[in-house]
């Protein structure tokens, strides 16, 4: 697409192709970031998994009430007609993470935590590779 000329500085059009990695947003990787950890994930819990829908959401409802912490992620239950849901919030994944693999391994701690929870299991047993915050 191409704009109109502003400034005498001649028709201005994209920097670079739609296609390319530098074009996508900060949400859109972020989504790919998900995906590729739930991806990870159902490669080893696909039949417990079948029936759960991964989301992003960009906040939390907190409600009106102060709240002493941001949730990260969290699971909601199944309703007729509608899965359980686990839901991560990009904004505060991102405001915690400092760089993209440090939000990589924060959106894989938040996964592995509400898939162990969901399953009644230990984070350790969903994922080997999954880092304790108490270590």
């Amino acid at each position: 697409m191409r704009r109109r000329d502003r400034h005498g500085r001649g028709l201005r059009g994209p920097l670079t192709p739609p296609q390319a990695p530098v074009s996508r947003t900060r949400a859109e990787r972020f989504d790919d970031l998900v995906a590729g950890e739930v991806a990870r994930l159902g490669g080893r819990w696909e039949r417990e998994l079948a029936q759960v829908e991964f989301v992003v959401e960009d906040v939390p409802d907190v409600g009106p009430d102060p709240v002493d912490t941001v949730p990260l992620g969290g699971t909601e239950p199944g309703e007729p007609g509608r899965p359980v849901r686990i839901v991560v919030y990009r904004r505060p994944v991102e405001a915690r993470a400092e760089g993209e693999a440090a939000t990589s391994r924060l959106i894989r701690d938040v996964l592995v935590e509400e898939v162990a929870d969901l399953l009644g299991m230990s984070p350790e047993s969903v994922d080997p590779s999954y880092d304790s915050p108490d270590d």
